[in-house]
């Protein structure tokens, strides 16, 4: 089979398209023919090693996983002989995590991996496009802000990946949007369910007046320091972008003040609760309350040119690679 792989850490180039041996289920394993994977700014970061202290995770001196990847849908074509849950022909979503695994023609997952049904009236491009940005953002919303009906939330990063979800899970939850984006993505984050758009290319988001009880900051580019005027007095700042910066702002903001700033690893948590997310993400696409955006689409042969996209920052919704 056709695989990425990545033997050390560096710029796009480091991904190189290989034949490799097309990995044999074992008795609790799946067998799965993978039909589209995603590219997200968090395989960039993953692929370069940086910030450093990620490598505690992933690789000190070189990617421990060899196959990049962390979401898939797919087709179930061969299981192992303790499968139940699963049966040949079965359409998935999955999400691997720091397993890494999807930029392959073919992977291996156990019965207990973070897997669901995939919705059957979606493609798999669209399947496989939402699960890290809708996992990541229902995480921030539900569990980090506590987002509740009526409350302000202010979403800067709001036409990617992480954003275009947050946007609609957040709607959904009854709160009131802004979103912050540039010119030509007004009109996407407004048919996404918004009830108001910044253009960050005109208007300076910290001469705001209005107070939000949320501000997530999808991309990290924001400082808490200069924003907390526009929170309310027990406002939080969430984003999934963990620097030097932020983990100061999160230790200070533990100790004094109601305002917090608070990162969260959304892809280091139990596999329980990661399922119960694919599984509700799964189920909001089946009856069309979550929809995907996808900006580009890529073959395997073309992974350098999808991160060299994504490293932009430019990207509307989502990347995807189709197999």
């Amino acid at each position: 089979m056709k695989a990425v792989i990545a033997n050390a850490y560096g710029d796009p180039n480091v991904l190189q398209v290989k034949e490799i041996a097309t990995p044999k289920p074992n008795e609790n394993e799946i067998l799965v023919k993978i039909h589209a994977t995603s590219v997200t700014a968090a395989h960039c970061a993953m692929r370069t090693g940086k910030p450093l202290f990620g490598r505690l995770f992933i690789g000190l001196t070189r990617p421990k996983i060899a196959i990049p990847g962390t979401d898939l849908s797919g087709t179930v074509i061969e299981v192992g002989s303790q499968v139940s849950k699963f049966k040949v022909g079965d359409e998935i979503i999955a999400a691997t995590d720091v397993k890494g695994g999807s930029y392959a023609e073919y992977i291996c997952l156990e019965e207990r991996d973070v897997i669901a049904t995939k919705p059957g009236n979606i493609s798999h491009a669209e399947a496989s496009g939402i699960i890290d940005g809708g996992q990541t953002a229902l995480s921030f919303l539900r569990d980090s802000a506590k987002l509740q009906a009526g409350q302000k939330i202010l979403i800067n990063g709001a036409s990617g990946s992480i954003g275009t979800a947050a946007i609609q899970l957040a709607k959904l939850e009854g709160a009131e949007v802004t979103a912050v984006c540039s010119t030509k993505n007004i009109d996407l984050v407004m048919t996404l369910g918004s009830d108001n758009a910044i253009d960050y290319t005109t208007e300076d988001i910290t001469k705001q007046t209005e107070k939000y009880d949320v501000i997530f900051d999808t991309v990290g580019k924001l400082d808490f320091n200069q924003i907390k005027h526009i929170l309310t007095p027990d406002g939080k700042y969430l984003s999934p972008v963990l620097g030097l910066g932020m983990l100061k702002d999160m230790l200070i903001s533990s100790f004094a003040g109601k305002q917090k700033a608070i990162f969260s690893a959304t892809g280091l948590r139990k596999d329980p609760e990661k399922q119960k997310d694919l599984t509700y993400i799964s189920e909001l696409m089946q009856q069309g309350k979550l929809k995907t955006f996808i900006d580009r689409k890529y073959s395997l042969e073309e992974v350098a040119d999808a991160h060299k996209y994504v490293e932009t920052g430019h990207k509307r919704g989502n990347i995807v690679i189709e197999m």
